[in-house]
């Protein structure tokens, strides 16, 4: 018999191509009257466009946005807030903004809305990050989740190829990792669900950028995988990550694409019921397992599959595994001390590029 516990987090989307045509009127639903508009320095363009659109009710851009949200910015970026009397954040681009928007949440509880131009899904989380002396921190807390989040699938158009491949398998590691956790039927649906939309939309983008089906399904994909990652949690996946991205300064997407098959094989014998939902949503059951049609996912749609090919050093995976099981964390199979050699294994086969079994 069934037996679980469902919360749900309260979240406005606003979905569909054109959708940003609604961001005054969703400005001014939060009761918000001067948005600061967040950007990584790439993205500058976009969020002056954002701050064009909403004229006087524009308080300014601050396009300082990076990797991790080094805690040096995060206190710039509400330092700025302060300063400018905003009353709201607008947080336009991936992971790296909408972090950024979440710092900023935190301290100040100024209300955020997202308007992602990635599948980072950290707009769906009450999960925040911040990297401080060589270490990225993470946590949760209710007053970082956006109260409202606008996906069009217009702005994703331009996302260069090779980025939409990364950002849409750190997606489906979301929905991945929420089912090896106790989870409920209703994020289990939204995983199983998530993880069929990227599977078959990023095939699409790769054979044509401009693709707005597949830039469609993708971005629901995207919304479905970090709703499952913002309501049931983590494991050694995102564990992984978190240590090599912080610690080591590689790109965020392609550590996700790198890591996730490996990841998943390492729990392979002690999650079978998640790996069959992850077989049946990428269509291989009985042909390839969970692990490695993720690692054929990347490898066949351009990703990278090796931390060699990413910037990751060879001599740093020693102090990678120590990192990983220096500090508990939840996984279906336990991780610990006695578990090194075989996280010490995991990383050397992803930083060979290895395809699981």
């Amino acid at each position: 018999t069934l037996s679980f516990t469902y919360e749900s987090r309260p979240m406005r989307v606003v979905f569909g191509a054109g959708s940003l045509a609604c961001l005054e009127q969703e400005v001014l639903a939060l009761g918000a009257d001067r948005a600061l508009v967040l950007s990584t320095p790439e993205q500058r363009d976009q969020a002056q466009m954002v701050a064009d659109r909403l004229g006087s009710r524009a308080a300014g851009v601050f396009p300082r946005a990076v990797m991790h949200v080094p805690i040096e910015t995060a206190r710039e970026a509400r330092e700025e807030a302060r300063r400018l009397g905003a009353d709201c954040a607008i947080a336009i681009g991936g992971g790296s903004t909408t972090g950024l928007g979440k710092a900023i949440a935190m301290d100040s509880g100024l209300p955020i809305l997202a308007i992602p131009t990635t599948y980072a899904g950290s707009e769906m989380t009450p999960i925040y990050g911040i990297t401080e002396g060589g270490l990225k921190k993470t946590g949760r807390d209710p007053r970082v989740l956006p109260r409202t989040v606008i996906y069009d699938p217009e702005l994703t158009l331009t996302l260069p190829v090779a980025l939409s491949i990364t950002s849409g398998i750190n997606a489906i590691a979301h929905a991945a990792e929420g089912l090896l956790r106790d989870s409920n039927p209703v994020m289990d649906l939204m995983a199983e669900e998530g993880i069929r939309a990227l599977a078959g939309a990023l095939p699409g983008i790769r054979r044509r950028a401009d693709d707005e089906r597949a830039r469609s399904d993708a971005l629901y994909g995207a919304w479905l995988c970090g709703t499952v990652l913002g309501s049931v949690g983590m494991a050694l996946h995102h564990k992984l990550c978190h240590a090599l991205g912080g610690s080591f300064n590689l790109p965020h997407a392609e550590v996700h694409t790198v890591i996730l098959p490996q990841a998943i094989d390492f729990n392979t014998r002690a999650a079978a019921q998640a790996m069959a939902r992850i077989e049946r949503a990428l269509g291989t059951t009985g042909r390839a397992s969970a692990a490695a049609a993720l690692f054929d996912l990347a490898r066949d749609n351009g990703g990278p599959v090796a931390l060699k090919a990413i910037g990751m050093k060879e001599a740093d995976l020693d102090r990678a595994a120590d990192i990983v099981v220096g500090s508990p964390y939840w996984n279906p199979r336990v991780i610990g001390e006695a578990q090194r050699a075989d996280i010490r294994q995991l990383l050397q086969n992803a930083y060979d590029g290895v395809r699981p079994r």
